[in-house]
């Protein structure tokens, strides 16, 4: 059974409608489990170095990052070798004064881990659609998470995960078609006809009828009406 703050977080991030926003309802989310920061990263590997190029976003401080890569810290982090052998959580603590750390790092590690106070760290693993698979870290000055807050954490991942991935497929999807393409299958999807898109954009038919034809081609449609029910299916119009 949901707990309330689980709903009320789930249904914040559920309606967001841009990736800004997104984030703005996860960094709430995190703070709401006493964790800082929030980061969703492409899966690294053993071949990895970096690892500015794997995050799609986060909330780290960029001087962090900067320090982190500079020094090629990733070959230390605990992510990497359990992401190559498990697909359940990971967490982590280095302890409240670096002394207790529950992974294998050098002193340096944890110096930079104390210095911006990310004492406690936790990973889950996603994945897209398209079977890329992706992380989601936490990280924050607080204890261990107990089993009931990973469990509520773990759940609201996956669903604002599914909402990044959906927001970043349906950007794609709408660069397939130029504007002036999208704005024709937008208004003959209100049931416009060549002829009266053609006086709402100042074009002839002829040309309303060329930008139709041309997205037709590129989403791999018969005709206007497959054309429209693909694009509401892909999420380029609504």
């Amino acid at each position: 059974m949901l707990s309330e703050r689980q709903t009320l977080l789930s249904q914040d991030i559920g309606g967001c409608q841009n990736r800004a926003e997104l984030m703005d309802c996860w960094s709430r989310a995190t703070r709401e489990y006493g964790l800082d920061y929030v980061s969703l990263a492409a899966a690294p590997t053993s071949h990895d170095r970096l690892v500015a190029p794997l995050v799609r976003e986060t909330t780290l401080p960029l001087e962090y990052c900067r320090e982190f890569d500079r020094l090629e810290f990733l070959k230390h982090c605990p992510t990497v070798p359990h992401v190559s052998r498990s697909i359940m959580h990971n967490q982590w603590t280095i302890g409240p004064d670096g002394r207790d750390p529950t992974f294998d790092c050098p002193p340096e590690f944890v110096a930079l881990m104390l210095r911006f106070r990310l004492i406690t760290g936790i990973i889950f693993s996603v994945h897209s659609v398209d079977g890329s698979r992706y992380v989601v870290r936490y990280d924050g000055d607080r204890g261990p998470l107990a089993m009931p807050e990973i469990n509520e954490l773990s759940m609201l991942s996956i669903q604002a995960f599914d909402v990044f991935d959906r927001l970043r497929r349906t950007a794609s999807n709408t660069n397939v078609l130029s504007a002036r393409e999208l704005e024709v299958v937008r208004w003959t999807a209100q049931g416009k006809t060549s002829l009266e898109i053609g006086q709402i954009l100042s074009l002839s038919d002829h040309t309303v009828n060329a930008y139709m034809t041309n997205a037709i081609r590129k989403l791999d449609c018969v005709n206007r009406t497959q054309l429209v029910a693909k694009a509401i299916r892909m999420k380029i119009i609504s």
